[in-house]
């Protein structure tokens, strides 16, 4: 980077300030400029990366930092992307159509949220917003509630504070998909200027609260309650609904996390607001083992996923996705009227729930990454999981993740297991007994150059390695219709993928060894294999 600021640059960053409708991004956008004129150490590197923008639109819709500039959150951004989303539903034969629009409590959601209804409804449209910061799984099933041909939820689920996103969501209730993504953006790149774009208040404020916790309450077929539950929100918006809807639901023995249940965008007590990382439940498990709890909920801050505990030998543990998963599989498969359900997981997630799937006479279906796949599975759809905490166990009144209802969902098959004097983990137990120990991992590398991870994909798919754990392996490319690469063998699984929502090239692991003799002994030998094939994959994305 030169030392001194390119005149290409400082006149796109004035452009942008003179189009920017909101005066604290202009302040903001203007001090920035004035650093790099300065020459402050790395204040050109800054406002080059602010204006390396736009933001792309993906079927994630947007997601990146709260910062003036086109690559951040900021009203000008959301004005010029919703200007965007509402000449697509146009396009689409949607004018004038009901939009309900949602929003976390994350820095700048108000503001977003504010600047995306008042733009659809100078387009024409019917705007309905939600009353106050509410879980993403209420956006999603306003969707289907109030008849919506689109749904649109500020948020960046369990990103770093300092991020913030937006999520469209269309007239089916799920996510959109290609070539939806690519039409809106062409859309956003066609939008007037900032300042061009209408604006008009008015919208309607509804509140689908008591709608939501009614279905989610009808969700337990156990008729025992006895249960005591600690629950945390991380600082997220999920702990009143949370609350509200496991006591519909008759279980009303819970306890919160009194530091994380209150919204706080800086999210303190966590150094990154996701239950998989280490250390975030640590004041969860803790609450747990002091109230002597039956179970543990862990929410991320936007309340779409959802983490459960359990007390082990050992002490409380976090379960992992794919053992929750397949849990929440079984448990559903084996209480559902549908006669002839179907559960789905993703490419990258465990294969055990197929086994269960079988087992009971279900259909199964492995999709792509992500709920915008998953619930498109098929007809018939009873459950869906994903391993990064993502479960729908309600797909016919949210078309997405739903932690609130997968946490109830959780309680009942708990509490049904108390009352049998059993536990989640002796379920595991059996489940593995008959279907072999299915352990997974995976492997993350946080990068903050993209395009490192094009660089390993690329390697990987020129050189894969001939085996894993001393398995041979074979390399499976998903291309065109994903960027993945799945390496497998005899008892041996690596899924590898850029991660569509943060800055990591992610390796998705699973041994799967058949229990012989005892479980002990293949859990063993399973945990071996395991570590083997984490520490070779370890090396290859270095």
């Amino acid at each position: 980077m030169s030392d001194s600021l390119d005149s290409r640059l400082r006149d796109s960053v004035y452009r942008w300030i003179t189009d920017d409708p909101d005066p604290a991004s202009r302040e903001e956008l203007t001090a920035a400029l004035a650093r790099a004129m300065g020459k402050e150490p790395g204040a050109i590197e800054e406002i080059a990366d602010r204006m390396a923008g736009p933001l792309e639109f993906g079927t994630a819709g947007l997601r990146g930092p709260v910062r003036a500039g086109p690559n951040g959150m900021n009203v000008a951004v959301v004005t010029r992307t919703t200007a965007g989303v509402a000449a697509w539903l146009a396009a689409q034969g949607h004018a004038g159509g009901v939009v309900v629009i949602g929003r976390d409590a994350r820095h700048g959601s108000e503001a977003f949220a504010t600047a995306a209804a008042e733009v659809l409804t100078a387009a024409g449209f019917a705007v309905k917003v939600l009353p106050q910061p509410l879980p993403t799984p209420l956006l999603a099933f306003s969707v289907l509630h109030y008849g919506a041909v689109a749904g649109i939820q500020i948020t960046a689920s369990h990103n770093p504070p300092a991020d913030n996103g937006y999520k469209l969501y269309d007239a089916t209730g799920g996510q959109i998909v290609p070539p939806s993504d690519g039409e809106i953006e062409r859309a956003i790149q066609s939008a007037p200027a900032t300042r061009s774009i209408p604006r008009t208040p008015g919208a309607e404020v509804v509140d689908p609260r008591e709608a939501y916790l009614a279905a989610v309450g009808a969700l337990p077929r156990a008729t025992t309650r006895e249960l005591r539950i600690a629950a945390t929100a991380l600082h997220g918006v999920g702990a009143e609904t949370l609350q509200a809807a496991l006591s519909r639901a008759g279980f009303t023995d819970v306890h919160l996390v009194s530091e994380q249940s209150e919204p706080d965008a800086d999210f303190p007590t966590v150094s990154f607001p996701n239950p998989e990382e280490p250390g975030a439940t640590d004041l969860l498990l803790a609450l747990a083992s002091e109230v002597d709890a039956d179970l543990a909920v862990a929410l991320d801050p936007d309340a779409d996923r959802c983490a459960l505990g359990v007390r082990g030998p050992d002490g409380w543990r976090m379960l992992r996705g794919d053992e929750t998963g397949v849990l929440l599989g079984a448990h559903l498969l084996s209480t559902t009227d549908n006669p002839d359900p179907l559960v789905a997981t993703t490419i990258v997630s465990s294969s055990l729930l197929g086994e269960v799937a079988k087992e009971k006479g279900a259909r199964y279906a492995e999709t792509l990454t992500g709920f915008k796949w998953l619930v498109r599975a098929g007809e018939g759809l009873v459950f869906a999981y994903e391993e990064a905490l993502g479960l729908c166990v309600n797909p016919s009144f949210v078309r997405d993740k739903d932690g609130i209802a997968a946490a109830v969902a959780g309680a009942d098959l708990a509490a049904t297991l108390k009352a049998e004097g059993r536990t989640l983990l002796d379920v595991l137990d059996d489940i593995a007994t008959r279907h072999g120990v299915h352990l997974t991992d995976q492997v993350s590398l946080r990068v903050t150059d993209l395009s490192v991870r094009g660089r390993l994909m690329a390697a990987l798919r020129s050189d894969p390695p001939a085996t894993l754990g001393g398995v041979p392996v074979t390399l499976e490319d998903l291309l065109p219709d994903a960027d993945v690469l799945r390496l497998s063998g005899d008892g041996v699984r690596v899924v590898v993928r850029p991660s569509g929502t943060e800055p990591k090239l992610k390796a998705y692991l699973q041994v799967v060894t058949p229990v012989t003799g005892g479980l002990a002994d293949a859990r063993r030998s399973a945990t071996e294999v395991l570590d083997a094939v984490r520490e070779e994959i370890t090396a290859l994305l270095r």
